[in-house]
């Protein structure tokens, strides 16, 4: 799908700044923060603030677009996979990777939880990814 139409099918006017920070984030799938986005649009998109790159995140996140992830204690990441699937964190390079959940755990529809209305559903996971475990284990060698 295309970035218009899919800003148009969760109800958001395209406009030249949401339709560029959409298609970063549909092409750049490394769960990026708002300043990655707004250091990576700036030099082509010299009116664009940081304030835009957030309420534009915002406005994606509120509509179904995109999902934030606060999975960092420090940076709020965005992410254009609204798929259900999972997020681990590696606590030793800070990088953010995609996890895919078996399907009986994906589901969110018509969930009831103790009298709540349950929407969102969100899975983390921490700890040392593989490409920094193979680089310890070269280091140690």
């Amino acid at each position: 799908m295309d970035v218009v139409g899919r800003l148009q099918m969760h109800n958001i006017k395209p406009s030249v700044q949401r339709i560029a920070i959409m298609q970063y984030l549909m092409e750049h799938l490394t769960h990026p923060t708002v300043d990655e986005i707004y250091t990576a649009l700036a030099a082509t998109m010299p009116t664009l603030s940081k304030t835009t790159v957030y309420n534009t995140l915002k406005l994606l996140s509120e509509h179904g677009a995109a999902q934030t992830l606060t999975i960092d204690e420090r940076n709020t990441c965005y992410d254009a996979n609204t798929t259900p699937h999972a997020h681990f964190l590696c606590k030793q390079c800070g990088k953010v990777y995609d996890l895919s959940l078996k399907a009986y755990i994906k589901q969110v529809e018509e969930m009831n939880m103790d009298g709540h209305d349950v929407q969102e559903i969100h899975y983390y996971y921490k700890g040392t990814c593989k490409h920094c475990m193979e680089k310890n284990a070269t280091r140690e060698a």
